[in-house]
């Protein structure tokens, strides 16, 4: 496919999901392909995010059902956690995953660059040893970068970057943040035994998800040892000569803590490429703007993924990566549908969602019908705890097409993939309704909801 013109059909800057996904179908689409990495191939999730992430919440939910083996007629004998054997386990799949992309890669005849790339202009690209590189178009798919707040002291604090390879594992640690990366590992760090302070400037955590299943999970939170400090933000940081960190919040407390993780969002990763010399344009936040088949404001060059803050989920990149390289590449155009993204947070428990909230749903539909269902489950008898899991259903109450279903339990996201799709085909509650229950189960609450 490539003329004499340009060394390349496409060069992508960024070896995460989107990236190597988009790079490995153009090259199956017959294009000459090259991709640049600067740190290690995977990007934020196989490498520093969500993969490593799940690992330990799995871990640390060990914690959670080895309380419950006396109940379950298991006789334990002594049992102690060590940090530095999860983390080196955790960090060698990780190693393997890496590999594998690199060798998906190799495999697709895509050329790898292991350093850093910016552009120069419309069709050309600068390596970090000086090589310049052309080609006919140019993709970004940078990813993100965590945001650290101006505060005094900040350069003691960490970041989801650096919590994975921890030498030591922090007896006491303030997470700072109320997204959905500080709830996770406030809740990691909670079940592994360390003595765990969630910091929040408001009193909302995980504000864009459905309030009533939101509500559910602070008080379990502090039920399991977790001290919440709402309403509050760092103002200072002090290290001491054993090594911990004072600090001191607004709202007049001080503590001592062994590590802060600082979880307030992620911004994209645009600054430094080189962007400006192609007339690309930028967003307040430093997102690259695209279209609906993501190109930017320069007709050469394209972005997918969290660079562009459109979605900022993985499994959006990887279809954002796929979709360009169709379009540009296979003579298939096409674009992502946003609409109806499922999600999950990975508490303890686990909140899951998709489509609209309740408050979301009313501002759209003259009519809304919403369904509930509260009730204990049947897993968490075993517990001394009496939490209790919330699924809400909402609905076109002219229709009764189900557009929007949130929950709050064990397992959620595992059961809301299946409902997604269901949701996705713009079922109705009468097909929900319809459908015989799988007892007993917590999934079967879905086809219950009164």
């Amino acid at each position: 496919m490539t003329g004499t013109e340009f060394d390349y059909d496409l060069f992508t800057i960024g070896g995460g999901s989107g990236g190597v996904r988009a790079s490995r179908i153009a090259a199956s689409h017959g294009a000459k392909v090259a991709i640049a990495e600067e740190y290690r191939m995977g990007g934020t999730c196989v490498i520093r995010g969500c993969v490593p992430k799940k690992m330990l919440v799995y871990a640390s939910m060990f914690a959670e059902e080895l309380s419950h083996a006396g109940h379950k007629g298991w006789t334990m004998g002594p049992s102690s956690f060590d940090w530095g054997t999860l983390r080196d386990f955790v960090n060698g799949d990780v190693d393997r995953l890496e590999g594998l992309y690199d060798g998906t890669l190799g495999n697709a005849g895509v050329e790898v660059h292991s350093q850093r790339a910016v552009i120069t202009g419309p069709n050309n690209v600068r390596l970090a040893d000086g090589t310049q590189i052309t080609a006919k178009n140019i993709l970004i798919a940078t990813g993100g970068w965590p945001i650290v707040p101006d505060f005094s002291g900040n350069e003691h604090c960490i970041t989801s970057n650096e919590i994975f390879h921890l030498d030591e594992f922090p007896k006491r640690l303030m997470v700072m943040g109320g997204g959905y990366i500080a709830v996770e590992f406030a809740g990691i760090f909670n079940a592994l035994g360390s003595e765990v302070t969630l910091l929040n400037r408001s009193e909302t955590i995980l504000r864009t998800y459905e309030k009533d299943v939101v509500d559910r999970l602070p008080p379990i939170m502090a039920g399991r040892g977790i001290d919440l400090q709402m309403s509050a933000q760092i103002e200072s940081v002090t290290k001491n000569d054993d090594g911990s960190l004072t600090v001191v919040l607004s709202n007049g407390v001080t503590k001592q803590v062994d590590q802060i993780l600082v979880a307030t969002g992620r911004k994209p990763n645009s600054e430094g490429l080189g962007l400006e010399t192609a007339g690309v344009e930028l967003g307040k936040k430093g997102e690259i703007p695209v279209d609906a088949y993501s190109k930017t404001s320069c007709d050469s060059i394209y972005a997918v993924g969290d660079v562009t803050d459109r979605v900022q989920l993985t499994p959006v990149a990887i279809r954002e990566g796929h979709a360009f390289a169709d379009t540009v590449f296979g003579g298939n155009p096409r674009c992502v549908d946003h609409s109806c993204i499922p999600t999950a947070v990975f508490s303890q428990p686990s909140i899951a969602s998709v489509g609209l909230t309740e408050v979301e749903a009313r501002e759209q539909y003259a009519e809304v019908a919403v369904y509930t269902s509260d009730f204990r489950p049947m897993k968490n008898i075993f517990s001394d705890r009496a939490e209790r899991g919330l699924y809400k259903m909402i609905c076109d109450g002219k229709s009764g097409q189900v557009i929007g279903l949130h929950m709050i339990g064990p397992e959620s996201a595992e059961i809301i993939q299946a409902a997604a799709v269901a949701i996705k085909a713009k079922l109705t509650k009468a097909d929900f309704d319809a459908t015989t229950a799988i007892h007993p189960s917590m999934a079967e609450e879905l086809v219950l909801l009164k």
